[in-house]
C-alpha cells in the first residue's frame, strides 16, 4: 500500500472515516437521487439538480449549487457496482462554458466494522496539486454532510 505522500506525488486523494451507519444504508444513499440531494457538496451548497440511472454503463448528472448562486456541474459514468461493498464512476467537472474542468476516477468502498462502516474514497488522475487540494476540501466538507444525514432518522 502506498503511503500518504506517495499520493500527494501522484495527484490523488484518499479519505477514510468510521461512520455510524450500516453499508446498506450508506450504499443506498450514494445511489439515489432522493439522497443524493441532501448530502451532497461541501457546506452550504444545495443540489437542484440530480440524475441518476444507477447501473455498470449508467449515468449521473448534478448540479451543485453555491451559497453565491453559481452552478457547478458534474457527470460521469458508473464503472463498476458491488452492492453494498463498492461504487466506481467517472467524475467530470465542467466549467460554465461546459468544457470539462476536472476528469478524474472515483471508487467508494463500504466495509463493516461492527455497528459502523469504514468508508474509503480513492480519487484519481487530478491534472495537479491545485485541482486535487481544492477537491480535497470539497470531499471532506461532503463526507461530514454524509455521516450527518445518515445519522438522523430520515
Amino acid at each position: 500500500m502506498e503511503t500518504a505522500a506517495q499520493l500527494e506525488e501522484r495527484y490523488e486523494l484518499h479519505f477514510e472515516r468510521k461512520i455510524a451507519a450500516p453499508c446498506d444504508l450508506l450504499f443506498e444513499v450514494w445511489s439515489q437521487p432522493k439522497h443524493i440531494v441532501n448530502w451532497w457538496g461541501p457546506n452550504d451548497f444545495t443540489v437542484p439538480s440530480c440524475e441518476v440511472d444507477f447501473r455498470v454503463g449508467g449515468s449521473y448528472r448534478l448540479c451543485m449549487r453555491s451559497p453565491e448562486g453559481d452552478d457547478h456541474w458534474l457527470h460521469g459514468t458508473y464503472q463498476e457496482i458491488d452492492e453494498p461493498r463498492k461504487i466506481v464512476f467517472t467524475w467530470r467537472r465542467e466549467n460554465a462554458d461546459g468544457s470539462i474542468w476536472c476528469d478524474t476516477l472515483v471508487s467508494v468502498t463500504f466495509e463493516t466494522s461492527g455497528d459502523e462502516t469504514i468508508f474509503r474514497l480513492y480519487q484519481s488522475d487530478f491534472e495537479g496539486a491545485a485541482v486535487r487540494d481544492e477537491h480535497r476540501g470539497g470531499w471532506s466538507e461532503c463526507l461530514d454532510r454524509l455521516a450527518d444525514y445518515v445519522t438522523v432518522p430520515n
